[in-house]
Protein backbone atom coordinates (compact mmCIF):
# COMPACT_ATOMS: atom_id res chain seq x y z
CA UNK A 1 0.00 0.00 0.00
CA UNK A 2 0.84 3.52 -0.86
CA UNK A 3 1.45 6.63 1.96
CA UNK A 4 -1.85 7.24 3.25
CA UNK A 5 -1.01 11.07 2.77
CA UNK A 6 -1.05 10.76 -0.84
CA UNK A 7 -3.75 11.95 -1.89
CA UNK A 8 -6.05 9.73 -5.02
CA UNK A 9 -4.74 9.60 -8.07
CA UNK A 10 -7.10 10.28 -10.64
CA UNK A 11 -6.61 8.19 -13.77
CA UNK A 12 -8.07 7.34 -17.34
CA UNK A 13 -7.91 3.77 -18.20
CA UNK A 14 -7.97 3.22 -21.85
CA UNK A 15 -8.61 -0.25 -23.47
CA UNK A 16 -10.26 -1.50 -26.81
CA UNK A 17 -11.05 -4.81 -25.27
CA UNK A 18 -13.87 -4.01 -22.90
CA UNK A 19 -13.32 -7.62 -21.07
CA UNK A 20 -9.45 -6.05 -20.27
CA UNK A 21 -11.14 -2.84 -19.80
CA UNK A 22 -13.66 -4.13 -17.24
CA UNK A 23 -10.82 -6.37 -15.60
CA UNK A 24 -8.47 -3.75 -15.12
CA UNK A 25 -11.40 -1.56 -13.44
CA UNK A 26 -12.16 -3.95 -10.87
CA UNK A 27 -8.07 -4.13 -10.00
CA UNK A 28 -8.06 -0.17 -9.99
CA UNK A 29 -11.36 -0.13 -8.07
CA UNK A 30 -10.05 -2.56 -5.47
CA UNK A 31 -7.43 -0.30 -4.58
CA UNK A 32 -9.57 2.02 -2.69
CA UNK A 33 -9.10 5.42 -1.98
CA UNK A 34 -5.39 5.32 -3.46
CA UNK A 35 -6.93 5.69 -7.05
CA UNK A 36 -10.37 7.56 -8.55
CA UNK A 37 -11.17 6.13 -11.92
CA UNK A 38 -12.62 9.22 -13.75
CA UNK A 39 -13.65 7.39 -17.05
CA UNK A 40 -12.60 4.39 -19.25
CA UNK A 41 -13.14 3.33 -22.33
CA UNK A 42 -11.52 3.08 -25.75
CA UNK A 43 -9.16 5.75 -26.89
CA UNK A 44 -12.02 7.29 -29.68
CA UNK A 45 -14.33 7.46 -27.12
CA UNK A 46 -12.10 9.04 -24.25
CA UNK A 47 -10.64 11.42 -26.82
CA UNK A 48 -13.81 12.66 -28.44
CA UNK A 49 -15.63 12.60 -24.96
CA UNK A 50 -13.32 14.60 -22.55
CA UNK A 51 -14.40 15.21 -19.22
CA UNK A 52 -12.16 16.54 -15.96
CA UNK A 53 -8.44 15.94 -17.06
CA UNK A 54 -6.94 12.93 -15.12
CA UNK A 55 -3.40 12.91 -13.19
CA UNK A 56 -2.37 9.86 -15.48
CA UNK A 57 -3.35 7.59 -18.39
CA UNK A 58 -3.15 3.85 -17.96
CA UNK A 59 -3.05 2.40 -21.72
CA UNK A 60 -4.09 -1.68 -21.86
CA UNK A 61 -2.26 -1.97 -25.81
CA UNK A 62 -4.02 -5.44 -26.07
CA UNK A 63 -3.69 -6.05 -29.71
CA UNK A 64 -3.20 -2.43 -30.27
CA UNK A 65 -0.04 -2.51 -31.41
CA UNK A 66 0.03 -6.43 -33.17
CA UNK A 67 -0.37 -3.96 -36.88
CA UNK A 68 3.12 -2.59 -36.89
CA UNK A 69 2.51 -1.08 -40.42
CA UNK A 70 0.14 1.31 -38.70
CA UNK A 71 0.94 4.59 -37.53
CA UNK A 72 -0.17 4.52 -33.30
CA UNK A 73 -0.50 7.52 -30.89
CA UNK A 74 -0.92 7.30 -27.18
CA UNK A 75 -4.28 8.41 -25.50
CA UNK A 76 -4.02 11.91 -25.97
CA UNK A 77 -6.16 12.75 -22.57
CA UNK A 78 -3.63 15.63 -21.10
CA UNK A 79 -1.64 13.72 -19.09
CA UNK A 80 1.61 10.85 -18.89
CA UNK A 81 0.61 7.55 -20.35
CA UNK A 82 1.73 3.98 -18.59
CA UNK A 83 1.36 1.55 -20.85
CA UNK A 84 0.75 -2.27 -20.60
CA UNK A 85 1.86 -4.48 -23.30
CA UNK A 86 2.33 -8.15 -23.98
CA UNK A 87 5.61 -8.02 -24.77
CA UNK A 88 9.03 -6.35 -26.16
CA UNK A 89 7.71 -5.43 -29.36
CA UNK A 90 4.85 -3.91 -28.31
CA UNK A 91 6.70 -2.33 -25.78
CA UNK A 92 9.18 -0.50 -28.63
CA UNK A 93 5.62 0.37 -30.28
CA UNK A 94 4.68 2.26 -26.85
CA UNK A 95 7.20 3.93 -26.45
CA UNK A 96 7.14 5.47 -29.98
CA UNK A 97 3.92 6.32 -29.52
CA UNK A 98 4.86 8.50 -26.43
CA UNK A 99 4.18 6.31 -23.58
CA UNK A 100 6.05 7.60 -20.51
CA UNK A 101 6.10 3.86 -18.72
CA UNK A 102 5.97 0.20 -19.45
CA UNK A 103 4.76 -2.89 -17.91
CA UNK A 104 3.53 -6.19 -18.63
CA UNK A 105 -0.41 -6.69 -19.50
CA UNK A 106 0.06 -9.84 -15.92
CA UNK A 107 2.02 -6.62 -13.26
CA UNK A 108 0.06 -7.30 -9.94
CA UNK A 109 -2.17 -4.22 -8.32
CA UNK A 110 0.48 -3.34 -5.92
CA UNK A 111 3.08 -2.50 -8.75
CA UNK A 112 0.65 -0.91 -10.87
CA UNK A 113 -0.30 1.14 -8.59
CA UNK A 114 3.04 2.54 -7.67
CA UNK A 115 4.33 2.72 -11.31
CA UNK A 116 0.86 5.22 -11.82
CA UNK A 117 1.85 7.31 -8.75
CA UNK A 118 5.10 7.50 -10.35
CA UNK A 119 4.40 8.16 -13.99
CA UNK A 120 1.82 10.97 -12.71
CA UNK A 121 4.80 12.35 -11.21
CA UNK A 122 6.86 12.78 -14.30
CA UNK A 123 9.13 9.65 -13.57
CA UNK A 124 9.70 7.00 -16.07
CA UNK A 125 9.29 3.62 -15.03
CA UNK A 126 9.84 -0.12 -17.11
CA UNK A 127 9.30 -3.65 -16.34
CA UNK A 128 12.55 -5.09 -15.24
CA UNK A 129 12.02 -7.81 -17.86
CA UNK A 130 12.01 -4.55 -20.41
CA UNK A 131 15.11 -2.98 -19.30
CA UNK A 132 16.67 -3.11 -22.53
CA UNK A 133 14.10 -0.97 -23.90
CA UNK A 134 14.93 1.65 -21.05
CA UNK A 135 18.70 1.28 -21.95
CA UNK A 136 17.70 2.01 -25.08
CA UNK A 137 15.47 5.11 -24.01
CA UNK A 138 18.49 6.33 -22.11
CA UNK A 139 21.25 6.30 -25.08
CA UNK A 140 19.11 7.57 -27.89
CA UNK A 141 17.40 10.52 -25.25
CA UNK A 142 19.79 13.16 -27.28
CA UNK A 143 18.43 11.85 -30.94
CA UNK A 144 14.88 12.18 -29.84
CA UNK A 145 15.60 15.44 -28.05
CA UNK A 146 17.14 16.57 -31.04
CA UNK A 147 14.20 15.45 -33.33
CA UNK A 148 11.54 17.01 -32.06
CA UNK A 149 9.57 19.39 -34.38
CA UNK A 150 6.46 19.67 -36.34
CA UNK A 151 5.96 15.89 -36.96
CA UNK A 152 6.14 15.47 -33.39
CA UNK A 153 3.12 17.59 -32.96
CA UNK A 154 -0.49 15.66 -32.40
CA UNK A 155 -3.08 16.92 -33.69
CA UNK A 156 -4.31 18.49 -30.77
CA UNK A 157 -1.20 20.20 -29.83
CA UNK A 158 -1.23 21.72 -33.72
CA UNK A 159 -4.96 23.16 -32.43
CA UNK A 160 -3.15 24.60 -29.26
CA UNK A 161 -0.46 26.19 -31.49
CA UNK A 162 -2.56 27.59 -33.79
CA UNK A 163 -4.68 29.48 -30.55
CA UNK A 164 -1.13 30.23 -29.30
CA UNK A 165 -0.81 32.24 -32.68
CA UNK A 166 -3.72 34.42 -31.90
CA UNK A 167 -2.46 35.51 -28.96
CA UNK A 168 -5.18 33.09 -26.57
CA UNK A 169 -4.81 32.75 -22.71
CA UNK A 170 -4.86 28.96 -21.27
CA UNK A 171 -8.00 29.84 -20.58
CA UNK A 172 -9.46 30.66 -24.03
CA UNK A 173 -7.87 27.82 -25.38
CA UNK A 174 -9.25 25.79 -23.12
CA UNK A 175 -13.18 27.40 -23.77
CA UNK A 176 -12.45 27.40 -27.52
CA UNK A 177 -11.81 23.70 -27.91
CA UNK A 178 -13.99 22.83 -24.93
CA UNK A 179 -11.60 21.46 -22.73
CA UNK A 180 -10.06 22.18 -19.35
CA UNK A 181 -7.98 24.82 -18.31
CA UNK A 182 -5.35 22.44 -16.74
CA UNK A 183 -5.55 20.33 -19.90
CA UNK A 184 -5.01 23.58 -21.86
CA UNK A 185 -1.77 24.01 -19.85
CA UNK A 186 -0.42 20.54 -20.56
CA UNK A 187 -0.47 21.00 -24.04
CA UNK A 188 0.96 24.35 -24.39
CA UNK A 189 3.53 22.97 -22.34
CA UNK A 190 3.79 20.02 -24.42
CA UNK A 191 3.95 22.29 -27.71
CA UNK A 192 6.74 24.56 -26.12
CA UNK A 193 8.74 21.48 -25.11
CA UNK A 194 8.83 19.73 -28.68
CA UNK A 195 9.54 22.80 -30.42
CA UNK A 196 12.63 23.36 -27.98
CA UNK A 197 11.32 27.29 -26.42
CA UNK A 198 10.39 28.46 -23.46
CA UNK A 199 7.77 30.95 -24.02
CA UNK A 200 4.58 31.13 -26.03
CA UNK A 201 5.94 34.27 -28.15
CA UNK A 202 8.99 32.10 -29.26
CA UNK A 203 6.84 29.36 -29.61
CA UNK A 204 4.69 31.25 -32.16
CA UNK A 205 7.89 32.52 -34.02
CA UNK A 206 9.54 29.18 -33.92
CA UNK A 207 6.45 27.77 -35.69
CA UNK A 208 5.89 30.71 -38.11
CA UNK A 209 9.65 30.19 -39.82
CA UNK A 210 8.30 26.29 -40.30
CA UNK A 211 5.40 27.16 -41.97
CA UNK A 212 3.19 25.68 -39.48
CA UNK A 213 1.19 28.98 -38.72
CA UNK A 214 0.65 32.12 -40.25
CA UNK A 215 1.12 35.77 -38.40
Amino acid sequence: MLDASLSPLRLALVAEDPLARGALSRVLGDQGSELQLLASGTQVELETTRGEAPDVVLWDTGLRLADTEARVDAPDLGAPVLALVADDAAGELALGAGAKGLLFRDVSPGPLTAALYAVARGLAVFDPGLSELRASTRTTASVTTSAQGPDALTPREREVLALLAEGLSNKAIADRLGISEHTAKFHVNAVLAKLGVQRRTEAVVRAARMGLVTL
